[in-house]
Order: structure tokens, then sequence, then C-alpha cells
């Protein structure tokens, strides 16, 4: 079975900023936190994800190739919004730090993950690092995909 055991903070300032980020569009077939199917296209390729439910920091997760028009159809079953992200790679003592640059509706937040082999697995936290969201569900893609991070400050007030 396949295992994802990710680590999710909010970035400040620039220090992360290297070079241009690669383009990403996904969007949700299902969202149901059980378990949620994504469809990702990421230039010339793509990829149908599912992941199970969240325990902590991991949660089942299995991803699949999958040709570039099959994903563009699929796209057109989602049941929102695409989610449009520029992702940054920045490899830190062996392990590899993802900056989302996000884009649209949910600009402009900027999250950085980090998987690990274990949850207690130590890791270096570069000065770019600002407080974890893991456990926040309002930044997983899924739940940004329904309520965008350009209305929460809207939907606060």
């Amino acid at each position: 079975m396949g295992i994802e055991i990710e680590r999710k903070f909010l970035v400040r300032g620039e220090g992360w900023r290297q070079g241009e980020g690669r383009y990403l569009c996904q969007a949700y077939l299902s969202r149901d936190p059980a378990r949620t199917v994504r469809v990702r296209i990421d230039g010339q390729q793509a990829f149908l994800t599912i992941k199970g439910l969240t325990a902590g920091a991991t949660r089942a997760e299995f991803e699949y190739a999958i040709p570039v028009a099959d994903a563009k159809a699929l796209l057109s079953l989602a049941d929102g919004p695409c989610v449009e992200k520029f992702r940054h790679r920045l490899p830190a003592g062996g392990l590899v730090w993802e900056i989302d640059e996000f884009l649209g509706a949910n600009a402009p937040l900027v999250v950085a993950e980090i998987e690990l082999p274990s949850e207690d697995h130590p890791f270096d936290r570069p000065d770019w690092l600002g407080e974890e969201v893991t456990q926040d569900t309002r930044y997983f893609n899924s739940a940004l995909a329904a309520r965008p991070y350009s209305r929460w400050q809207a939907s606060s007030g």
C-alpha cells in the first residue's frame, strides 16, 4: 500500500524563491475526507491520485500516470474548479521541500510541504518556514478547491 507522510507549513518572505516553478492544474473528482480522488496536469504529464483519510501526518496514497488527454477529459467531471499553482522544489538534507505558490482565487497563499520517511523523522527548518498547518484542513488542496483562500477573510467578518 502507498503511504504519504507529509508535513505542511506556511511560508514567510522570499528566501525560498529559486528559479521558475512548474505550473500545475489539479481538480477533484471526489473530496470526501475519507477518500479524495484528484486529477493533476503537470506540463506534459498527468496523474490520477487517490488519497485516504489523514491520521496525524500520514495517509494512504496511490498515484498513477495517465494520458494528458484523459486528464483533460476528467477535469470536466471535477466537482469544483482547478486549483492552479506554481510548484518549486528545493532539496534539503536528503529530503525535498515542495513550495506551492497558489494562483487565482488562492493567491497569495504560499505553502511548503515535506514528505518524510516517518512522522518523527528530523528535518532542518529553513528560515523562510512559518507556522505548521499540517492538521489544519483548510490548507488541504481539496479544501482550497471548495473554499479558496481569497474567501477566508470575506467570510470571517
